[in-house]
């Protein structure tokens, strides 16, 4: 079913809350090193303002694990949108999302105006998709907008659970991301590779399933490949596996099989006895992870395997780090793979807030952030 957008429906003189990806990083000092994100919004703020909207915008930032935490506090966004926006809008910052201050503050807002809520996932609420938690988000506004492309596939609250309580359409990022990403997937130029990392095989299994018979190679990367290894019967120590899909992933790989997909899987590991940035490493083919020893990131052999699995492709898609990457020892094979990605000429898009946080972090661009960078003056 076609998804409403933005200009579908009357947002004039409404109480408009906008779902962004503000989720920018930061130096030590705290201040935004990349902004990237918040400009690529500029092109549906701008147009609610047009319609005299209150526009409410919504994020999360940072991983605070459900307790309000000053480090993955909005508040620097709120000084580079005024600086974007200009002085004749009036930027202002909640001190929460959710609450009877809130609705005050939004209640007291001139139309025209523009408040930033505090980080979404200062409420447990918000990641585990808590319908009450959903329904007081829809309660502050009149109609919600989507426009964070890279989080369209978590089942958090103010990502899908909020569609339930309030009217929802796609900002003109949104849109004009799932349009490319459209033509990509659905009429790419080949080879057509797939990388796919990240933790739970469960929170991708739909994307590996329909990915798996549109490309024509699929690298399985990151946490996810502890499963499909013991699918398979293989020991894979004490490194994270997703038990409730064996099955599953068996019959993923046959069903790739009969598309004539080509599925890679690492061949080696760099394994750690326990998880954390001073842990002893090692590295060790997959066949001989020690069964008390964590792997956390691909390893060498693998780096090089994926890399000249993607040397004739003609489009990339990219979800998921390859390993534990906020730790410098287990960050080498996500960043082998940023490398391989840049370097190569293949159209490339990258979806999933870790796997973008990697290309901020390594400083290098894909032709999917000059996309993102185009997107903010149309």
């Amino acid at each position: 079913m076609r998804k409403l957008f933005i200009k579908d429906i009357d947002v004039r003189r409404k109480r408009v809350m906008v779902r962004t990806d503000y989720n920018v990083p930061f130096d030590e000092e705290g201040n935004i090193t990349d902004d990237i994100r918040i400009r690529a919004t500029l092109p549906t703020i701008n147009y609610l303002l047009d319609e005299e909207a209150k526009v409410i915008i919504v994020s999360h930032l940072g991983r605070p694990e459900g307790k309000a935490n000053p480090k993955y506090s909005l508040k620097p966004v709120v000084r580079r949108l005024q600086r974007f926006l200009g002085e004749k809008v009036k930027v202002l910052m909640a001190e929460d999302c959710v609450g009877p201050k809130v609705k005050k503050q939004i209640e007291e807002m001139r139309y025209g105006d523009v408040i930033l809520l505090e980080n979404l996932r200062f409420h447990p609420g918000e990641e585990k998709n808590d319908p009450s938690f959903a329904a007081e988000l829809a309660s502050m506004c009149d109609v919600f907008i989507q426009d964070a492309f890279g989080n369209c596939h978590r089942k958090h609250a103010s990502m899908t659970g909020i569609d339930g309580y309030v009217v929802s359409a796609a900002g003109f990022l949104l849109k004009k991301e799932m349009e490319y990403f459209e033509k990509a997937v659905n009429n790419p130029m080949r080879p057509v590779v797939a990388i796919l990392g990240g933790a739970k095989v469960s929170d991708k299994i739909k994307i590996v399933e329909n990915l798996s018979k549109k490309m024509d190679k699929v690298l399985i990367g990151g946490a996810m490949a502890f499963t499909f290894l013991k699918a398979q019967g293989f020991c894979v120590g004490k490194s994270l596996v997703d038990d409730s899909m064996l099955d599953v992933v068996r019959n993923l790989m046959d069903m790739s099989r009969k598309n004539g997909t080509k599925l890679y899987l690492p061949v080696d590991f760099v394994v750690a006895e326990t998880f954390n940035a001073q842990a002893e490493t090692k590295i060790v083919p997959y066949q001989e992870i020690p069964e008390k020893w964590i792997a956390l990131d691909i390893g060498p052999a693998t780096t090089k395997l994926f890399t000249e699995a993607l040397q004739d492709a003609k489009t990339i898609v990219w979800n998921g780090p390859m390993g534990a990457f906020e730790f410098d020892a287990f960050s080498r094979g996500t960043y082998a793979m940023v490398d391989a990605v840049t370097s190569s000429h293949a159209t490339t898009i990258v979806g999933g807030g870790d796997t973008d946080m990697a290309f901020h972090k390594s400083g290098k661009r894909t032709k999917y952030r000059l996309f993102l960078q185009e997107a903010e003056h149309s």
